[in-house]
């Protein structure tokens, strides 16, 4: 159903041999550098679904997509690729206030049968749908991790008994997240993303964002505010069209080749109306 060797191709990877920790840790990277965080589908009127065939096709072709997108096409990818992949139901926790727990927001994946020194047991996080989220897998055991500039926690949730708690660096986009250890189909996220790419509520109806995760630090859209975090800090306005589409192309490797010309004019005007309404609100 998945084009394997055109997903390497996009992400720029190439593994050899059995599956093994280093490999997991070279795809991990690979795609979190490569492939954008972004929910732009929405904002160009386009819908999607969570079936993971759909997202892999749309990656292969040039474009990115959240946690249901990515983590779903990745974990269809992993298991071409001979790993032991399961999916979990999640729940991001946006700030320390609001309420925690697997509420479904989110995909998770683990990988299992890759013990190391480091981490016998041999489960892994992986999560590429976080945005400014993990750069490589995380070893499921609990403790403090560094990647890059930014400091990981994972421990037993309090929300999610028998469930596991990531909590994010202090600089990032969300407090934490917490999943279930029970495998989950992917189905079961059908009716989070109608909402989450329908609803005036959601915060992705509401900002078009756009992430990226290197070595160094993430680079985060958020409509036409572009800010940098981690290795170095700072922000800037996309103050023209052409400005917009040159930072999705430069920073986020999105050229949006499937988007036509009226298209983008479209895109444009929607987001510099949001962008004065932001402006406006903020005094």
């Amino acid at each position: 159903m998945i084009d394997v060797p055109a997903y390497l191709r996009r992400i720029g990877a190439r593994v050899d041999g059995p599956p093994s920790v280093e490999s997991l840790h070279l795809l991990h990277r690979a795609h979190a550098e490569r492939v954008p965080y972004e929910c732009l589908e929405i904002w160009l009127g386009r819908s999607t679904t969570v079936d993971p065939a759909e997202s892999a096709a749309r990656i292969i072709r040039g474009r990115g997509g959240y946690c249901y997108h990515l983590n779903g096409a990745f974990s269809e990818v992993l298991r071409e690729l001979g790993y032991r992949v399961t999916r979990h139901v999640g729940g991001v926790q946006g700030r320390p206030e609001d309420p925690a727990g697997a509420t479904g927001n989110h995909l998770v994946l683990t990988v299992s049968g890759l013990p190391d020194p480091q981490n016998p047991g041999g489960e892994w996080l992986v999560d590429l749908g976080m945005g400014d989220g993990l750069h490589a897998p995380l070893p499921l055991v609990a403790g403090t991790y560094r990647q890059g500039p930014f400091t990981y926690g994972l421990r037993p949730s309090e929300a999610e008994p028998g469930g596991w708690r990531f909590d994010h660096d202090p600089r990032g986009s969300f407090a934490g997240m917490d999943f279930r250890t029970a495998p989950a189909r992917m189905p079961e996220f059908a009716g989070t993303h109608e909402f989450l790419s329908t609803s005036p509520e959601s915060g992705f109806v509401r900002v078009a964002t756009v992430a990226r995760r290197d070595a160094g630090g993430t680079d985060i859209l958020r409509g036409l505010v572009l800010t940098r975090a981690g290795d170095r800090e700072h922000s800037l306005t996309a103050e023209t069209e052409r400005d917009y589409f040159e930072v999705l192309a430069d920073v986020f490797a999105l050229p949006l080749t499937d988007v036509t010309p009226a298209e983008r004019a479209a895109l444009w005007r929607r987001l510099w109306t949001a962008h004065e309404k932001w402006a406006a609100d903020r005094g």
